[in-house]
């Protein structure tokens, strides 16, 4: 029996770690969060508000057994290691695995796994350390608050305008774009001329007249300045600059979901589960590695032990002309802890070598972030530009050209940066050139372009709200609640989503704001650095929010629901559409005198003989509007499958078939059909 115990947060992640350490050590999981609040007390927050904000916690539903499981891990081993995840959501769940499990101080160390490799592993045990307090008060401190105000606020906005939810950083990311809504709908297009002179091999485009900058609002001015120009355009001045192109950062959490965004077209939810596949541990025939480091970091640091090697490889690779330098951030806030960049935990695990182990999407994030770190570690790129200023009669036209002379970076970023050359021809200074083409051009500015995500991402981080770690879930959350629809890749804010931002900005415009969030996500960084007392914020806010919310319940005018046309056939009131738990459905508007629910009918879709009775099985659907299939004969008959039953019997156990994205399974045993 093992002495050891290692708890991790994921399965995946505790086979690839139980190989490394061996037979002393036994490694299981906690399948993440074991605990959360309540939904007990005032107002269900969980939270005793009165005895100083303390929290309620319990098993969070399913992981009863888990935690019956660890405790009889627990009892059985002599040494506990708590490894959950490197970040203050691991340093919580740690704390609470020893809380719950009853673990005393003397026999338990927490480690940290940055990487899951054979050697940071082994790292990591002759190295541990103990919970950091701060670092769990800050994390309890920010789930209290979201839990305050999601749950009021939500209520509220459900009551009053039948609203789904609102949120501490979720609203605000939700009135980033209502704003930006608003300055496109208030934008005010303006007309303005451009003026080209085509040459044989470039064109140059008018900036200037004497020494002033040149604007042309209408066609008149476009034509004046047409009558005014000879076939003469003499160089004035010709500069030649030699200008690096920096190589960039490697990444950090917010800026891999913008590069993936951007360049890969991966949502930031894709982006992060990926990234976790690769952190945890994938086969590679010889071995079970992680292949980068962990993927929830605010830092662009990178060890020693990684760039020494790395610096070699490029090195023998590329040669000494493309060593670069490590990078520093002038940017010292919002870091959170003491991580690397997200990096490969290897620079010879080259992505075409491991290809045939990866699936094709963690091959893409894979090779973006093997790229990005490798250039980041490499010289700048160089470009000769050259400008060229034409005089035609003081009119001033300017091109220019660029011609890279030397790659640096880019011999390995080339696939995520474009550098087209653009090559202008000798000119001397003074020259004459001609042209007879020259056109001019209608156009109209434009308003400010509505979000994508990785543009949300960016302005969020650039602004200090919400963690890198929590956009994925911000996002999906106001795409979930239909505050947002996606029209070519953009946000775009529906009804819901303005009506929510504008009752909210109405009640609440002082604490629903970037300025205010930003300060509070300070203040979890200060309870995190033990500079402030983590009940003390929470006071200082509950004493300006509630009175507030208070307020708002009675203040907020009632959304009146909307009609549908029909009448109630049970006492002749109009039929309203109504928000309920499991999404929209027609009830009477005399509610609760009147309880009449207008039943939606929905047609029976038959797949199959149902294989227990004479009955159908049919397509249905749970309360949370999630497809399943289930007998017609129900409650007389009970056989229901998450996955469509095809009509044909498992050879090896004689139970029902079903298929799930073109796989086959017995609905039974293990039995899976070859393709």
């Amino acid at each position: 029996m093992a002495k050891n115990l290692v708890i991790v947060e994921s399965p995946s992640k505790s086979k690839t770690i139980e190989k490394y350490l061996g037979k002393d050590f036994k490694v299981t999981s906690s399948k993440g969060h074991i605990r959360d609040l309540a939904t007990s007390g005032q107002f269900g927050l969980g939270v005793d508000i009165e005895d100083g904000f303390k929290p309620n916690y319990i098993p969070i539903k399913g992981k009863s057994n888990v935690i019956k499981e660890l405790k009889k891990d627990v009892k059985d081993s002599d040494m506990i290691y708590l490894a959950s995840d490197p970040d203050r959501e691991g340093e919580a769940i740690a704390w609470h695995l020893k809380d719950a499990l009853n673990i005393k101080d003397n026999q338990y160390k927490r480690i940290l796994f940055n990487e899951i490799t054979h050697d940071k592993v082994l790292e990591a045990i002759e190295n541990p350390t103990v919970i950091d307090d701060n670092l769990v008060k800050s994390q309890e401190t920010r789930r209290i608050l979201d839990r305050i105000i999601g749950f009021r606020l939500s209520k509220l906005l459900q009551r009053k305008i039948g609203a789904k939810s609102a949120g501490r950083v979720q609203s605000v990311a939700l009135k980033l774009i209502v704003d930006r809504e608003r300055e496109i709908e208030a934008f005010i297009p303006e007309e303005y001329w451009k003026i080209i002179a085509i040459f044989p091999e470039y064109e140059a485009e008018l900036f200037k007249y004497k020494e002033d900058d040149i604007e042309l609002h209408n066609e008149e001015e476009a034509n004046h300045v047409l009558d005014s120009l000879g076939e003469d355009y003499t160089v004035e001045s010709i500069e030649k600059k030699e200008r690096a192109r920096k190589s960039k950062f490697p990444f950090i959490t917010s800026t891999l979901q913008q590069e993936a965004s951007n360049k890969l077209g991966f949502p930031a939810r894709k982006t992060m589960s990926v990234a976790q596949k690769l952190y945890e541990g994938i086969d590679i025939g010889t071995e079970t590695v992680g292949l980068i480091t962990y993927m929830r970091t605010d830092s662009i640091r990178l060890s020693d032990d990684f760039t020494r090697p790395a610096m070699k490889y490029i090195e023998e690779e590329y040669g000494k002309k493309y060593i670069g330098y490590i990078k520093k951030s002038k940017k010292t806030e919002n870091v959170q802890d003491a991580h690397e960049a997200i990096r490969p935990t290897s620079v010879l695990r080259e992505p075409t070598k491991i290809k045939q182990y990866l699936s094709n999407d963690e091959f893409k994030l894979y090779s973006l972030i093997y790229k990005r770190t490798l250039a980041s570690l490499m010289s700048d790129a160089t470009v000769n530009q050259t400008t060229i200023i034409f005089d035609n009669n003081d009119y001033k036209f300017k091109t220019t050209g660029s011609i890279l002379i030397f790659d640096g970076y880019l011999k390995v970023y080339k696939d995520y940066e474009s550098s087209d050359d653009k090559i202008l021809p000798e000119i001397g200074d003074n020259e004459v050139c001609k042209t007879t083409n020259v056109e001019s051009t209608q156009h109209f500015t434009k308003p400010p372009a509505r979000y994508t995500e990785a543009k949300l991402i960016k302005e969020m981080e650039e602004l200090g709200i919400g963690r890198p770690s929590t956009y994925a879930t911000i996002i999906d959350t106001i795409k979930s609640r239909s505050y947002v629809t996606l029209e070519e890749k953009k946000f775009k804010p529906t009804v819901m989503g303005i009506e929510t931002t504008d009752k909210l900005q109405e009640f609440f415009s002082d604490l629903i704001n970037t300025d205010y969030t930003r300060e509070m996500e300070d203040n979890l960084d200060k309870i995190a650095e033990g500079k402030l007392i983590w009940n003390e914020v929470l006071k200082k806010f509950y004493d300006i929010f509630e009175p507030r919310v208070e307020s708002a319940f009675t203040d907020m005018e009632k959304k009146a629901p909307e009609e549908t046309g029909e009448t109630c056939p049970e006492c002749g009131n109009p039929l309203v559409v109504r928000n309920g738990r499991y999404g929209e459905f027609v009830a009477c508007s005399n509610y609760p005198e009147c309880k009449y629910i207008k039943k939606e009918e929905t047609p029976i879709v038959e797949i199959c003989d149902c294989p227990n009775c004479k009955g159908k099985i049919v397509e249905k659907k749970s309360r949370k509007g999630k497809v399943f299939y289930g007998c017609n004969n129900y409650p007389k008959c009970k056989t229901a499958y998450w996955d469509k039953p095809i009509d044909k019997k498992c050879p090896e156990c004689g139970e029902m078939l079903t298929e799930k994205n073109g796989k086959v399974k017995c609905s039974s045993c293990d039995y899976k059909e070859e393709k």
